[in-house]
């Protein structure tokens, strides 16, 4: 079959990006590797979903964006029971082996974990996915100036959250 090696390279080169930003919208582990295989199954079973795709990056975000979304509205009020322990800084980043850079790295997660969904997601596709406010209005289906709203907001929250720690590095 032509499509399994198309889906194999697919999940090569685009499933670490679309986890860790699963991971950051999600904020849950368990979630965010149930909802990358559903991503992957869905494109398993319906791989027209591909035809005339541009952007597999955009696409494959998208995909993913939107079954957060639609798991967040399955789960309703289990949801709102879970955001006490969704509180905990679930972070994206690989374990370091300098104490400054782990610490850096789980404040800044912690950092990640208190801006809202919206936001989060937009600083993620900028910072970590390099997609332009362009791409990411397409990705989210949002205006792009509203894109690009969401990212100044949320590095300035992330900014006036870390500046004491860039102080004390200082």
């Amino acid at each position: 079959m032509r499509r399994e090696p198309e889906l194999k390279r697919l999940y090569d080169e685009h499933a670490q990006p679309l986890y860790a930003f699963l991971l950051n919208f999600t904020r849950d582990e368990s979630d965010t590797r149930d909802l990358l295989q559903e991503i992957f199954v869905k494109l398993a079973r319906n791989p027209e979903l591909l035809d005339g795709i541009r952007d597999e990056r955009a696409f494959l975000i998208r995909l993913a964006h939107n079954a957060a979304i639609d798991l967040i509205r399955r789960r309703g009020t289990r949801e709102r029971t879970k955001e006490n322990v969704a509180a905990e800084p679930v972070s994206p980043f690989a374990a370091a082996k300098d104490p400054d850079a782990q610490m850096f790295r789980a404040e800044l997660a912690g950092a990640l974990a208190e801006l809202p969904p919206d936001q989060r997601a937009v600083v993620h596709l900028k910072l970590w996915e390099g997609l332009t406010f362009e791409q990411i209005a397409d990705v989210l289906d949002i205006p792009q100036n509203t894109a690009a709203s969401r990212y100044r907001y949320g590095l300035d929250k992330l900014r006036a959250r870390l500046r004491p720690l860039y102080e004390e590095i200082k």
